[in-house]
């Protein structure tokens, strides 16, 4: 349900495949994803995307209330994709919700469809966030506005995610991968150190 194509420029694109629930995120996918992001310390660059029209509808609900809502792995994969050396970028193709936030909070830039909503109702549902997630969120948009989401339980329109900072820009469905492939091609064809040396004075 994780695909993963690697390219011989380095890019290497992961994809959600679970349409039929939502890509909703079991024990067993976070942890590929982890593996996948812990080993792509030689990618160039990296997209993550989803298939069908929703990003990821965070945890499986089965798996949730059977204790994957607190499980460390989330951690892990969005400190994995944090570490990376290349660009990363979160290609969403549509709503983005709960723990699934993570990987995509730790991406360098987020691109969204126009349909796509952004919400992580985690205080509701009686969980903490993964530490991470509100302090790279709270870079991005700011404390009162990560309050907004993780507190006030508000579900943000992709216009709204664009205008706080949360996204990076609003693509048509259509456009979505070449646009995140035009946005990779610079670090492709640049010196691995160059790519890492920038990366760190932006951080």
């Amino acid at each position: 349900m994780i695909q993963l194509s690697k390219e011989p420029t380095g890019l290497w694109i992961v994809t959600i495949n679970r349409p039929e629930k939502a890509n909703s995120l079991t024990e067993a996918m976070l942890t590929e994803l982890a593996d996948i992001m812990e080993t792509a310390q030689d990618a160039r660059a990296v997209i993550i995307t989803g298939n069908g029209k929703v990003f990821s509808a965070g945890a499986d609900l089965d798996e949730a209330r059977a204790g994957l809502a607190t499980s460390p792995v989330w951690e892990r994969l969005s400190g994995a994709v944090a570490a990376l050396p290349g660009l990363t970028i979160a290609a969403l193709n549509g709503t983005l919700a709960g723990g699934a936030n993570g990987m995509a909070l730790a991406c360098d830039i987020r691109i969204a469809v126009p349909t796509a909503k952004f919400f992580y109702p985690v205080m509701k549902l009686g969980f903490l966030p993964q530490p991470s997630d509100p302090k790279r969120m709270a870079a991005l948009i700011g404390p009162a506005r990560t309050k907004l989401v993780l507190m006030g339980g508000q579900k943000l329109t992709a216009e709204e995610a664009f205008n706080f900072g949360l996204i990076d820009r609003i693509v048509d469905p259509a456009e979505l991968m070449e646009t995140a492939r035009v946005l990779v091609a610079d670090t492709l064809g640049a010196k691995p150190e160059i790519v890492t040396g920038i990366k760190a004075l932006c951080t």
